[in-house]
Order: C-alpha cells, then sequence, then structure tokens
C-alpha cells in the first residue's frame, strides 16, 4: 500500500525531527545514520509531486533545506563548525528553486490556464 503524500510528509517530519535531536544531543553516529531516511523521505515525497509543478518545486526546495542541514549538522558534529558554508550553499539553491518557480514558471502557468479558458 502506497502511503499517502500527507501521510509521507508526516512521516518525514517525524525523521527530521529525530536527526535534529540527536544534532542536538550530540549523538554523531545517530545524528549522522538520520540523514539518509530523512533525505530518502525527501526524494520520495518529491518524486510523488511529479506531476504538480507547485508542489515538485516546494518538495525540491525541501530536500535543499534538509541537505543544507544535514551538512551543517555534520560540520558541527565532526568538523568543528566547519559546514557553513557548504550549508549556505545548499540554502541558498533552495531559495533559488522556489524564486525560480514563483517568480517565473508559476506565473508562466497561471496565465497559460487562464488563456486556455478563454
Amino acid at each position: 500500500m502506497i502511503p499517502s503524500i500527507r501521510s509521507s510528509e508526516n512521516l518525514h517530519i517525524l525523521l527530521w525531527l529525530i536527526k535534529d535531536l540527536f544534532w542536538l544531543m550530540e549523538y554523531r553516529a545517530a545524528g549522522l545514520f538520520m540523514v539518509a531516511p530523512t533525505l530518502a523521505m525527501a526524494f520520495y515525497i518529491a518524486w510523488r509531486s511529479r506531476t504538480d509543478l507547485r508542489d515538485l518545486f516546494n518538495a525540491l526546495a525541501v530536500i535543499c533545506w534538509i541537505t543544507a542541514n544535514s551538512t551543517w549538522m555534520i560540520g558541527d558534529l565532526f568538523f568543528g563548525e566547519r559546514g557553513h558554508g557548504p550549508a549556505q550553499a545548499f540554502f541558498l539553491a533552495g531559495l533559488g528553486l522556489l524564486a525560480l518557480y514563483y517568480v517565473f514558471l508559476g506565473p508562466r502557468q497561471r496565465r497559460r490556464s487562464a488563456s486556455s479558458m478563454s
């Protein structure tokens, strides 16, 4: 049985919270382990969202966000807090994806829908 996107998102939040809790508690191995299922669920949600451009771009931005968050965590836990630069790049990539959709692709999609209705 394939879970709904909503159920998948709820599970994803749980995984993300567990990962961040391990980070906060400085459980290095557990935090590192939780990156994989958290990212895997984000990719699954993006795959399931691929038919709706808005949902897809938001899901891709979440992937960037989790990657940034995980990079930051790994930098903090294993490399003396030197993960901020790479994390910043992933955060900016996520913002770039959202800007691309909300400034260019979304409005163009809405214009096409409006012109096809008239």
